[in-house]
């Protein structure tokens, strides 16, 4: 798996900005600190693609989530 710094090295100066401003956003970061964002990152820790899709689908049951996925969604097209 690539490392975030990779990952970031192959957006275009554009989204890398936006991403990392997405990233930055208090909403996005409570998201994170959470039980589920906690399950997600422990999830994507252990390598397990079982668990991770698991945490994921939990994540993305909520409210927030779906919005978060949105937004990603935008981004993914250049709407963000």
């Amino acid at each position: 798996m690539d490392d975030l710094a990779s990952v970031l090295a192959r957006l275009s100066p554009e989204k890398r900005s936006a991403l990392l401003s997405l990233a930055s956003d208090p909403e996005v970061q409570r998201l994170g600190e959470g039980p589920r964002g906690e399950a997600l990152a422990r999830a994507a820790r252990s390598g397990d693609a079982n668990a991770l899709r698991s945490a994921a689908e939990g994540l993305l049951s909520t409210r927030e989530g779906r919005a978060l996925a949105e937004k990603l969604s935008a981004l993914g097209h250049g709407r963000g």
